[in-house]
């Protein structure tokens, strides 16, 4: 156990995924583009709010791809926070009992002192090795920062 060890970085810290963000922003971009040329180029008897419907409805989308690549967690001296997609958490370190990123599973998962577990969608499982590092440097400041049970 040991080996999985990593020491606590440098406080504030924000992790967050890299695909995940790409691929949302990406689309987005590549969404509100087609919409805007397809305005443009749509012929009558389309009219002005037939095309500014278009803009908006692709707009919705991009506001929804947005909240997808918005997700992250943040640590600083206080606490840290998770930035999912409609919510946002933010807890002191005393609350915080330890993090957990099962094989399969979306994203790693933010125990709490109040019984509640919320998942971190900013630790996700798809970026495999990128997000165990992710989870064991938080879990290093958990130990570190927190109350977690020290007799695991």
């Amino acid at each position: 156990m040991s080996s999985d060890r990593v020491p606590a970085p440098a406080l504030p810290v924000v992790w967050r995924p890299k695909t995940g963000r790409i691929v949302a922003y990406g689309l987005a971009t590549v969404i509100m583009i087609g919409a805007v040329i397809m305005a443009i180029f749509l012929p009558p008897p389309f009219t002005i709010f037939d095309k500014l419907g278009v803009v908006a409805l692709a707009g919705l989308v991009a506001w929804v791809l947005h909240l997808l690549g918005r997700c992250r967690v943040e640590a600083d001296e206080r606490g840290i926070t998770l930035v999912n997609g409609l919510r946002v958490h933010r807890y002191e370190w005393a609350e915080v009992i330890s993090v957990t990123l099962v094989e399969g599973e979306p994203w790693a998962k933010v125990d709490f002192s109040d019984g509640m577990t919320i998942g971190a969608m900013g630790l996700q499982g798809s970026e495999k090795t990128r997000t165990v590092l992710q989870v064991r440097e938080l879990a290093a400041l958990i130990e570190e920062r927190g109350e977690a049970d020290e007799s695991r």
